[in-house]
């Protein structure tokens, strides 16, 4: 685990308001989680240990005491995220790639996806590694060696509300959350302002599934109001709903309180992010989510389009009319930004001390948030797990703040 004295020395260079209900690192030991550095295997917990449970290390095993200088210096310590399993996929993905430091001439990590070349990828005119090429735009000295990149990369698996007050509270660089922090933590957009850079990497369609049997019945749309009174304990069988036969208890799945999926289905779909719900169960991330639909029959539930699948269908919703289908080439889709459960992935980042430029991130930061909001990140992370890329104009919005880190 990262020593006392490394934390402290993180903490200290970090300018951070507390909220009074804000949860302090005791209360963060008791949300399991799970990280990965190179994306191949997950550890026990998230943040301060790499995917191996030894300490903050660099590649070639010494201790990571590099300098750490606030205003945005080259710190090439470990850079550490942790928080929302929604945002996971995404960021995992692109640690691992990150951490890969892969050359040009491996196209598995540099240009190629399923589909053959990955958009943006011509327009990357380099003979550079890929971590080497993002993160020497922001000042760091290539390796030149694979699987060393300038710094290294970690990723923690818990819950948007576990990443924020982590974020905050100085314990991870990163905190990835699915929800606003001004929901997850009871802010004002004021003190968000103050405290922490709202850097967006993506969007997600958050769907409503159904276990297999339900779609079977024809189930396969629904309005908002029959969503609203699934979840607020007015029906608790198919049957009660108008225009359905099937004879089937209703299994409610929710999310845990605190994940940022829960703060977004209460905050779009009832109104109100502390809007009261019943629910048989709530399972913690998206993967327990997703197979417990699979397991049981009559379920219903709410998650990210990126755990979706032929067992765990999402169905299509009709809001005031509008028909909303889980087809991109449908007239109205979820994956529009108007659907009314379109939600913003976020990667918050504390704001540096002495650190105007670029809205306060560091260049460790700026450079790993960089390599998402090309057009190459975009589809192979963004777009690549079923997510949403971000509209250009707001790809371009975020791509100029967090240029303004560049030396």
């Amino acid at each position: 685990m990262t020593s006392d004295r490394e934390r402290s020395k993180r903490v200290s260079r970090r300018k951070f308001l507390l909220t009074s209900g804000a949860v302090g690192a005791a209360g963060l030991a008791g949300c399991g989680g799970q990280s990965s550095s190179d994306g191949g295997s997950d550890g026990s917990s998230g943040g301060d240990e790499t995917s191996d449970g030894s300490s903050d290390m660099t590649s070639d095993g010494s201790s990571d005491e590099t300098s750490d200088d606030s205003g945005g210096g080259n710190s090439t310590e470990l850079l550490d995220a942790e928080g929302s399993s929604t945002v996971y996929p995404i960021a995992n993905k692109g640690s691992s790639y990150w951490n890969s430091n892969a050359p040009p001439s491996d196209g598995e990590y540099w240009g190629e996806n399923d589909e053959g070349s990955v958009p943006g990828w011509d327009e990357i005119d380099t003979d550079m590694l890929l971590a080497d090429y993002f993160a020497s735009q922001f000042g760091f000295e290539p390796t030149e060696q694979r699987s060393e990149a300038p710094f290294q990369t970690t990723v923690g698996l818990s819950h948007s509300g576990t990443g924020c007050e982590a974020v905050v509270n100085g314990l991870v660089d990163i905190g990835n959350s699915s929800g606003p922090i001004t929901a997850e933590l009871g802010w004002s957009e004021e003190k968000r302002d103050n405290t922490v850079v709202d850097n967006v990497v993506g969007r997600d369609g958050q769907p409503v599934v159904v276990s297999k049997d339900v779609s079977d019945e024809g189930i396969d749309q629904l309005t908002g109001d029959q969503i609203r009174a699934i979840y607020q304990g007015e029906v608790d069988n198919w049957s009660d709903l108008d225009g359905v036969s099937y004879d089937q208890e209703i299994y409610v799945i929710g999310r845990a309180e605190g994940s940022g999926t829960d703060t977004s289905f209460r905050l779009n779909m009832l109104g109100d992010a502390n809007a009261s719900m019943e629910v048989d169960t709530r399972q913690g991330q998206n993967q327990q989510v997703a197979q417990l639909v699979s397991q049981n029959d009559g379920a219903i539930a709410y998650m990210a389009l990126a755990f979706t699948s032929d067992q765990v269908l999402p169905i299509a919703i009709d809001f005031e009319g509008t028909v909303y289908e889980p087809d991109r080439n449908a007239e109205h889709t979820i994956y529009d930004s108007d659907y009314p459960l379109n939600r913003d992935l976020h990667m918050y980042t504390l704001i540096e001390e002495g650190n105007p430029n670029g809205g306060g991130r560091d260049r460790r930061e700026a450079a790993f948030i960089n390599m998402f909001l090309t057009e190459f990140g975009q589809t192979l992370f963004v777009e690549d797990n079923n997510y949403i890329p971000l509209p250009t104009s707001d790809l371009e919005e975020m791509q100029e703040a967090v240029n303004q880190v560049k030396p």
